[in-house]
């Protein structure tokens, strides 16, 4: 697989939450854990469980913070 993403993170899926359409995946990068909301028809078609090795894919144009 070749993609332009530059930011391209190896990690495992820790947790799988699925909601009504979507899910909550926390992927373990050794160090820090990411969390990606995907479709629940992607879930089963990648078939993600956990323990699967995966890749997080991050691709932004920016990151804001807020201090409230």
């Amino acid at each position: 697989m070749k993609i332009s993403a530059r930011n391209v993170i190896d990690g495992a899926v820790k947790e799988i939450k699925k909601g009504v359409t979507t899910s909550h995946v926390l992927i373990d990068t050794s160090g820090a854990a990411i969390t990606a909301s995907i479709t629940n028809e992607s879930v089963d078609e990648l078939g993600l469980k956990t323990g699967v090795k995966v890749k997080a894919v991050i691709k932004a144009s920016d990151v804001m913070v807020a201090v409230v």
